[in-house]
């Protein structure tokens, strides 16, 4: 009996003795998290949580002051989608997006080709054409107005080969092709990065067996360039979405939303909602729908991602 205690001792301290290091491992991998977890709580699930509960309150410039609020439950949000605002912001969301994204694509895809074949001064050329991402969003729309000027470059050069001149920025035709064209020419620099990179990934192999086959230019375009970067077309088209949905700042120094929200998008009405109306809960709840809709797109491409 006594051997038989000490060996069922021996064992639990040996089991113990265990234990100790790997609830070590496991204290040290936590402390190490907790700076990460922390930026996460405060800058990303604080600010959500938050506005998500302005959402539910009628919040105005009284309850900035005093703190206080009415709970008003999904008032906010019935009010914002049966509002003839919401969908003309929502249509013009989804026209900037579509017509951003797409032309975005086709261009750096173009570009990525051409500075894919090797000839002299192709990356100084591609350097250059990285330029309009780095500079700063209001740098970049401050000098786009004086272009888009009635008396601006781009009217003087269309009056030099006789075309009729358009108000861009004053106008309800020109303001939102306007946006949308710094918005694409903006983008082209990331598009021309990532699909670059995806081209220098895809095996010389592929390209020699298909010329070996006999396939043309657009034959390995179609079964060699695109299978070949899909994995990059997808995180690009994620991003592209995500970054162009909450587009704000170009929009907003343009154009304002205007004029007669002909380029108002959901950013920048739940913008004008909040800070020109003074109706926090009701910008809040659009800002809402806006997450919705990203994190839909986000699903969307996780599953598809799984699935390939």
């Amino acid at each position: 009996m006594t051997t038989t205690y000490a060996v069922k001792a021996a064992d639990g301290e040996s089991t113990a003795a265990r234990r100790a290091p790997r609830r070590r491992r496991m204290s040290w991998r936590f402390l190490f998290l907790a700076p990460a977890a922390i930026y996460v709580v405060l800058i990303f699930a604080y600010p959500i949580g938050y506005n998500l509960w302005l959402s539910f309150r009628d919040y105005d410039l009284k309850s900035l002051v005093s703190g206080a609020s009415q709970f008003v439950g999904l008032r906010n949000f019935s009010d914002a989608l049966q509002s003839g605002d919401f969908m003309h912001a929502l249509l013009n969301t989804v026209a900037f997006t579509a017509i951003s994204i797409a032309a975005q694509f086709v261009i750096g895809l173009a570009l990525a080709m051409f500075f894919f074949q090797k000839f002299p001064l192709s990356q100084t050329m591609r350097a250059a054409l990285i330029l309009p991402w780095l500079i700063p969003g209001i740098v970049a729309t401050t000098a786009w107005r004086w272009l888009f000027a009635d008396n601006g470059l781009i009217n003087e050069g269309l009056a030099a080969v006789h075309l009729p001149t358009v108000a861009w920025l004053t106008s309800t035709g020109g303001a939102l092709p306007a946006v949308i064209i710094v918005n694409v020419w903006i983008g082209i620099s990331f598009n021309l990065v990532l699909i670059h990179s995806g081209l220098q990934g895809i095996p010389n192999e592929r390209f020699e067996a298909a010329q070996l086959d006999g396939a043309n230019y657009w034959q390995r375009f179609i079964f060699v360039v695109l299978p070949g970067i899909r994995p990059v077309v997808g995180v690009l088209l994620a991003l592209g979405f995500v970054y162009t949905l909450k587009q704000f700042d170009l929009v907003w120094t343009l154009t304002g939303g205007g004029p007669g929200n002909a380029s108002q998008l959901l950013s920048t009405w739940s913008y004008t909602l909040s800070f020109s109306n003074n109706s926090f809960g009701a910008g809040a709840a659009v800002s809402d729908i806006l997450f919705v809709i990203s994190l839909a797109i986000i699903v969307v491409y996780s599953l598809w991602n799984r699935r390939k």
